[in-house]
């Protein structure tokens, strides 16, 4: 695990205390993509398949986190990172560990972003996230979240 991946995992742990009791770790940073792993024994549900909130707080961690980790390269530590809107689809179960990936928007997209924030001090940002089962790279989630950042 890299610098900025325990940077992070020590955040979401320290300060989203759920994170821990559903056991995420941050797999890794690379190539402006996030992966979080989600382990099926702490998000378990009645259908022994992974909880659909559990699912669902994992792609919007995902998206905080890549959106953490991109503004922190930037230099910008100034902002807080809220989720505003999510919208999420479940097309197969999770049967077993997942992993949560969040890859970068566009340059022009992230350029805007970036824009806004440093002339109104707020920016909007959509995100995509999805959740794969360990043994698949075909998505059992996907994920849209505006994300928000203000001073």
């Amino acid at each position: 695990m890299n610098r900025d991946s325990r940077h992070l995992e020590s955040v979401l742990h320290r300060d989203i205390p759920l994170t821990q009791a559903m056991g995420v770790k941050v797999l890794d940073w690379h190539d402006q993509q996030l992966r979080l792993y989600l382990p099926l024994e702490a998000n378990v549900n009645h259908k022994s398949t992974m909880f659909g909130g559990s699912l669902y707080c994992g792609a919007v961690l995902a998206g905080w986190g890549w959106l953490h980790l991109r503004l922190r390269e930037e230099g910008i530590e100034d902002g807080h990172i809220v989720i505003h809107e999510g919208h999420i689809s479940y097309p197969l179960p999770v049967t077993m560990d997942a992993t949560a990936i969040c890859q970068a928007p566009s340059a022009a997209v992230w350029k805007k972003f970036l824009a806004m924030y440093q002339r109104y001090g707020r920016a909007r940002l959509t995100l995509h996230s999805r959740i794969v089962n360990a043994d698949s790279e075909e998505d059992a989630v996907t994920f849209t979240g505006q994300y928000v950042l203000h001073r």
